[in-house]
């Protein structure tokens, strides 16, 4: 706990040497400090939601939640979870994600290609710092979305319990 908020408050500091852009390089539409600010909130909210393979599949099956993909549309096309929902992280803005998402509050499931092994072509794994469910939970949370959850563990494909669609499943 106090090594966290040792980290948490130096961390703090960092983002302010950032504040004031160079001369001509101001951008309202970009807040690099709101962004390392936003990760900072949601660090321990993420670690308590995040979820085993277990829990994943009955939150999922409960009425109202949404599986959210935040993949790109032709990794999405390879490879799924069955009954999630395709926005590519590049697509959300508070139009689209209202579009898929009912209501701030409700559930959504995330996941992404580092929750998978042995799906090279349809779940290729990034940079373990790049993980995309990182960049789409604080961005939901940023969104105002505050009941989000994400599968936890790396899972086989070929003995998880969730069930996949897509292409490269037809195989």
């Amino acid at each position: 706990m106090v090594r966290s908020l040792v980290v948490s408050l130096t961390l703090l500091a960092v983002p302010a040497a950032f504040a004031a852009p160079a001369a001509g390089l101001d951008n309202p539409q970009i807040d690099y400090v709101g962004y390392s600010r936003a990760v900072l909130e949601v660090g321990g909210l993420r670690d308590a939601r995040r979820v085993t393979e277990q829990e994943f599949l009955r939150m999922a099956a409960e009425p109202g939640t949404v599986v959210l993909d935040a993949r790109s549309e032709r990794l999405y096309k390879l490879r799924h979870i069955k009954g999630a929902v395709n926005l590519s992280f590049p697509d959300f803005t508070a139009t689209t994600l209202a579009d898929i998402i009912p209501t701030k509050d409700t559930r959504v499931l995330i996941y992404c290609n580092n929750n998978f092994t042995d799906a090279p072509t349809s779940m290729p794994v990034k940079a373990v710092a790049s993980s995309l469910n990182v960049s789409t939970f604080v961005s939901l949370h940023t969104y105002g979305y505050r009941n989000v959850y994400e599968l936890g563990p790396a899972v086989e494909v070929a003995t998880s319990k969730l069930a996949f669609a897509g292409t490269e499943t037809r195989r």
